[in-house]
């Protein structure tokens, strides 16, 4: 009811003032976006003929709920796909830096901070446990 007094101001709202600058700022931001879409694509290219060696590797990772196959690709980047140079699954958290810290003395909990890792991996980690934390129908 307010906006049918309205009507000449909001014409004039949408109607604008798009002059010829404007259309040239925003043909080199989309000319931009565009040269950004074309690196991404042959940066990815790229990586999946570098992953070619992991494929079965990168196949068995993104069955785990919570990891897709970005996630894999991260894990394989990191770790090598060879889990032998670790141990245990605790020195691989460990150099991952995802492993909890363990700071009492006296029955008394000291404030922990974040420990040293493997940023990426943490990362790409940490988002997996998101999605798994968010999927239904899983055993996690």
């Amino acid at each position: 009811g307010t906006l049918r007094s309205k009507i000449p101001e909001l014409v004039d709202a949408l109607t604008g003032r798009f002059k010829a600058h404007h259309a040239f700022m925003a043909r080199l931001h989309l000319d931009q976006i565009d040269a950004q879409s074309r690196i991404i694509d042959a940066l990815t290219e790229r990586i999946e003929e570098a992953m070619t060696p992991f494929r079965a590797a990168r196949e068995f990772l993104a069955t785990i709920p919570g990891v897709s196959l970005k996630v894999a690709d991260v894990i394989i980047a990191e770790t090598g796909a060879d889990m032998s140079r670790f141990e245990t699954p605790g020195r691989l958290a460990s150099w991952t830096g995802v492993c909890p810290g363990s700071n009492e003395s006296a029955g008394r909990i000291k404030s922990a901070h974040i420990l040293p890792g493997n940023k990426y991996l943490k990362a790409a980690l940490g988002t997996a446990a998101l999605s798994a934390s968010r999927s239904k129908d899983t055993y996690l």
